[in-house]
């Protein structure tokens, strides 16, 4: 059974709950027809970085029908119905990238990273919250598809192994921001648009931990 999400317009307004499924071919129907879509789901996107603030990127395969071959977030995950934000980034972490994860609060959080093993756990926080986040996604024949979201975003520290479990990613990459900043200049097609987004965004939070 696929998995159900709610619904919200695009004040954020909840509508409902819907099967995933049967909400993603309605939507892609909507914007075919229409060129925009007027409804969204909550959604978590999440950069991960090791203690020394290189930023972890997960290369997508050549084989997805979205954004194929380019350098991403960490992750990103659906928040389920019934489900919280952070519920939902403990989840994918899991799920996606294979390590136990909690969120902290800002305090609690800048407590955390000096005083935990972070080769044992991931420590996060949300760093924003945006109704009506536009998604840009590219699929093989350069055709783009715009989805808005109600996404919280997160930054964390793990100094442990990781593999994207969902064997859907090409590769890990690991960046400095300076690094990264550099190379989305240089080659900004190599790059989603959403990653662009939180490194212009957020960049003053991807940092080593001191």
């Amino acid at each position: 059974m696929s998995e159900k999400l709610e619904i919200f317009d695009l004040g954020g307004n909840s509508l409902g709950s819907q099967e995933r499924d049967l909400f993603y071919s309605e939507i892609k129907k909507e914007f075919a027809e229409k060129g925009t879509i007027t409804r969204q789901v909550k959604s978590i996107r999440l950069l991960l970085m090791n203690s020394k603030g290189r930023i972890y990127l997960q290369k997508r395969s050549k084989l997805k029908s979205e954004n194929p071959g380019l350098y991403d977030k960490t992750v990103a995950g659906h928040v389920l119905e019934g489900h919280s934000w952070n519920v939902t980034v403990v989840r994918e972490c899991a799920e996606e990238l294979g390590f136990p994860a909690a969120v902290l609060s800002n305090e609690e959080f800048d407590k955390a990273i000096t005083n935990t093993d972070l080769r044992v756990v991931g420590i996060f926080k949300n760093i924003d919250e945006i109704n009506n986040f536009q998604s840009v996604r590219i699929d093989k024949n350069g055709n783009r598809f715009i989805q808005p979201f109600i996404t919280a975003f997160f930054i964390g520290y793990y100094n442990g192994p990781i593999q994207f479990i969902d064997g859907e990613s090409a590769a890990i990459e690991v960046f400095s921001i300076e690094e990264l900043m550099e190379e989305i200049e240089k080659n900004p097609s190599r790059f989603t648009e959403d990653i662009k987004f939180m490194i212009d965004h957020y960049k003053q939070y991807l940092k080593p931990i001191k």
